[in-house]
């Protein structure tokens, strides 16, 4: 996870909640917050491609900015998250986002795509 955006007590509770969605889903999930490079899509897709496990990964991209949600999701894991669940998770981060809770929003975001990554 990259931000400064975020306090550092802020970061301590997302590592956590990282750390428990990923025992949840078995998969890796990651957290950038930042500007996107060029197209955000794009941008993030490649974030993704750099993780370890990018097939049991879940990759979120914010860019505050240019206010935009990217999420990514490995092959392993897409077999389990649609892609309207993927945005369902994206509008209730940026409900949040939208009311000034960056972190909350992540919180929720994570949780909410732990869940659906369930095996």
């Amino acid at each position: 996870m990259r931000t400064n955006a975020l306090t550092a007590a802020e970061r301590a509770a997302l590592d956590v909640t990282i750390r428990n969605a990923e025992q949840v889903s078995r998969a890796e999930i990651s957290v950038f917050v930042g500007a996107a490079s060029g197209e955000p899509r794009d941008f993030a897709t490649s974030l993704h491609n750099t993780l370890v496990l990018p097939a049991r990964s879940i990759l979120i991209m914010v860019d505050p900015d240019r206010r935009v949600v990217e999420i990514v999701t490995g092959g392993h894991v897409r077999e389990r998250i649609t892609d309207d669940e993927a945005q369902q998770a994206a509008a209730a981060m940026t409900a949040r986002f939208s009311a000034g809770d960056l972190a909350g929003g992540l919180t929720r975001g994570i949780e909410l795509l732990a869940e659906l990554a369930q095996d």
